[in-house]
């Protein structure tokens, strides 16, 4: 095979007199293999000014930020697995790229177009986060050339260095969970003792195969480690505390992806695999080693302590859930604004590690990004004289998730929410919890939302939106309530069954709600939007934040081997009591001695606090109930309908875009695209492709 390309650096310092960045051709363009895995450093002195300059190689380090994945995007790049798993449905008919993937109906060899280049369904995460790690390597391979910042001393140099080193250590280490969290065991590039590569070593993409699983575990907690003993506590530490300066890693980042990786490796995708013998066949064919490990019990425990690292951090006062941000008699509101906060407080004290929501691939540390795009693809068209486009909605599981404010018991029957029809989940046929309060059919009249709302007239509300949780009027806007702004003359309802009266009327094509629910988590309460410029709203993505590794916490101590129920029910109480919820124990008595149903309550809590955060697909696959939970039909209410009292029926053909979700077990990892493997002609592809 020829060696195409050769990647050197690629470093966004247009301002300066140095070009630090080409790609060498020989022979074809095109070759994928080459572009990542033949690393070479073309001009030695040009690299040795780049770094021996501390402002230089800050832009070195602010580069490698660039690779960091846009979860935040629900509709497409990496965070298009919202809208693949069972949290969401599209509104899109015409999408029908995306829709593919809900269907099932895809393979290694297919693409996927958008804004002119093949961007979603994962297909250039592989080679985009091997370009990262290859940038990671150059870093650190030259970082200890930086003689001169600013008027620091050599001994200060040396340890603003070793900070640098962390941080380029860490982003590499994510990098590679952001590949095993798609395609399960990858390749690693290290050498044969362990050690991750220097930029000009020679690989041959013919002759590459993946490692184990375990193998890649190891080697990404193994890289965090190290990453943790040199990252400091808060960013202010590397000398000052700036705009820019925030979303850089820290110790606490480090751990909490750590922490998300140990989770990963103990559960029961990549653990055992519920002793299904799913991967039993999944072996390398270049030497026959199995690529997952058989079941470890042990490692819930390992799991645990890595949450529990973290939450000793955090109760130094480094991090706390975002509580009690408003003075209100309302403890709906006080819960609402709360929850509200943690996505609109920019950088808040419950925020681990995120980073400036962005619309596109570009992205510079601490730079202002609008986060307008993922808004718009939400929200509802008609809406204020800027509508949005309706693209991604909640599903109506989903909606039917959300606990019940009184109760504080989900609407459900825990484990078993649907009855079925023809082996698919049934969301007309819900199986309702007689002890939660839920209603879901009738209506109540003179209803008023109980958070963000209060001038709103009251109105119609269908049962089934009534008395929920503080989260569910925060996240969502059902068909017939107010939207949440006051704006003088602005005030409007969302209404999206088939009439010209509603405010973001059905239509049988084009951009219209088609589920009869909207998402509103990510939009400001009483923003208004009254023209296009108004859509750039500054905001931070908190990637991983404490109520996660809470909730992680919490897993771990039911699924170790000693199981501590009754400390699990403290950490999921924490969440709750933030949403204005009772205990658990409370809700549901005797769950603190009853394993099984303390893991669907627990299950059933992270859908509801991570809605649309990127959280519930992967939970989902690790997890292995995708291929339960995901199989069923296009569920929507009928917003075809010409009344809204007729449009809340639910109903299954309302929604034409393409055919019904499936998954089958091939859909837990996905495949490495084709052309890919054309280079890679010894790698083992994922089982089913």
């Amino acid at each position: 095979m020829k060696n195409i390309a050769k990647i050197i650096i690629a470093l966004t310092c247009a301002a300066m007199a140095l070009s630090c960045a080409k790609e060498l051709e020989e022979g074809e363009k095109g070759g994928f293999g080459s572009k990542y895995l033949q690393v070479n450093l073309y001009d030695q002195a040009t690299i040795d000014e780049v770094f021996a300059q501390g402002n230089t190689a800050f832009r070195y380090l602010a580069y490698l930020y660039s690779f960091i994945p846009e979860d935040e995007s629900i509709s497409n790049r990496e965070g298009w697995v919202v809208a693949r798993s069972d949290e969401a449905q599209f509104s899109w008919t015409q999408w029908v790229n995306y829709l593919t993937f809900r269907e099932g109906s895809y393979s290694s060899a297919t693409t996927v177009t958008y804004s002119g280049s093949m961007d979603t369904a994962g297909f250039l995460t592989w080679e985009k986060f091997y370009k990262g790690i290859a940038q990671c390597s150059i870093f650190l391979d030259n970082i200890d050339k930086m003689k001169e910042y600013r008027d620091k001393k050599p001994e200060e140099i040396a340890q603003i260095v070793n900070q640098m080193k962390g941080e380029a250590r860490f982003l590499r280490a994510y990098y590679y969970y952001v590949l095993v969290r798609q395609y399960g065991p990858v390749y690693l590039w290290k050498d044969a003792e362990g050690n991750p590569v220097t930029p000009d070593l020679k690989i041959d993409p013919a002759t590459i195969e993946r490692n184990t699983m375990q193998e890649c575990f190891d080697f990404i907690i193994k890289e965090l480690d190290e990453s943790i003993a040199l990252l400091p506590i808060h960013v202010g530490d590397y000398g000052e505390q700036t705009k820019t300066m925030l979303g850089r890693a820290t110790k606490g980042a480090a751990m909490a992806v750590k922490a998300r990786v140990a989770l990963m490796q103990a559960s029961p995708l990549y653990n055992g695999q519920n002793g299904t013998g799913l991967y039993d066949g999944f072996v390398s064919k270049t030497n026959g080693q199995k690529f997952f490990p058989e079941y470890d019990a042990n490692k819930w425990d390992i799991a645990a302590q890595a949450q529990k690292d973290l939450i000793d951090l955090a109760e130094t006062g480094e991090y706390a859930l975002v509580q009690n941000t408003v003075s209100s008699d309302n403890p709906m509101q006080v819960a609402a604004s709360d929850y509200e906060a943690v996505f609109q407080k920019e950088w808040n004290s419950e925020t681990i590690w995120g980073w400036w929501k962005r619309v596109s691939t570009e992205y510079y540390i601490g730079g202002v990004r609008n986060a307008g795009q993922g808004i718009i693809l939400t929200l509802p068209s008609g809406l204020e004289g800027q509508g949005g486009y309706s693209g991604v909605t909640p599903s109506l599981k989903l909606v039917d998730a959300f606990p019940m404010q009184a109760t504080g018991r989900y609407p459900l029957q825990l484990g078993n929410m649907y009855q079925k029809t023809n082996g698919r989940l049934d969301y007309s046929k819900p199986n309702v919890d007689p002890l939660s309060g839920y209603k879901a059919d009738g209506w109540t009249e003179g209803y008023k939302v109980p958070v963000n709302a209060d001038w709103a007239p009251a109105f119609k509300a269908h049962n089934s939106t009534v008395g929920r949780d503080a989260r569910f009027y925060q996240c969502l806007v059902p068909n017939g309530f107010p939207w949440p702004n006051n704006h003088e003359n602005k005030k409007k309802f969302f209404t999206c069954y088939n009439s010209s009266s509603c405010s973001s009327p059905w239509v049988p094509s084009g951009d219209a709600n088609r589920v009869g629910y909207i998402w509103r988590k990510w939009y400001p309460t009483n923003y208004q939007i009254d023209s296009w410029e108004a859509w750039h709203i500054t905001a931070v993505y908190p990637s991983i934040r404490l109520a996660e590794i809470y909730l992680n916490y919490a897993e771990c101590l039911i699924e170790k081997p000693a199981p501590d129920l009754a400390e699990a029910c403290v950490y999921i109480n924490k969440v709750r009591n933030r949403a204005g919820l009772n205990n658990i124990e409370e809700a549901y008595p005797g769950i603190d001695a009853d394993r099984d149903l303390l893991r669907e309550a627990l299950r059933m809590e992270r859908m509801v606090e991570f809605n649309g955060e990127t959280v519930r697909h992967y939970d989902c696959v690790r997890w292995m109930i995708a291929k339960e939970q995901y199989t069923t039909d296009n569920w929507t209410l009928k917003c075809s309908a010409p009344t809204y009292e007729e449009s809340y029926k639910r109903v299954n053909d309302d929604f034409n875009g393409s055919g019904a979700p499936t998954f089958i077990d091939r859909d837990y990892l996905f495949p490495i695209y084709a052309q890919h493997l054309a280079e890679m002609t010894s790698m083992t592809q994922n089982p089913g492709f």
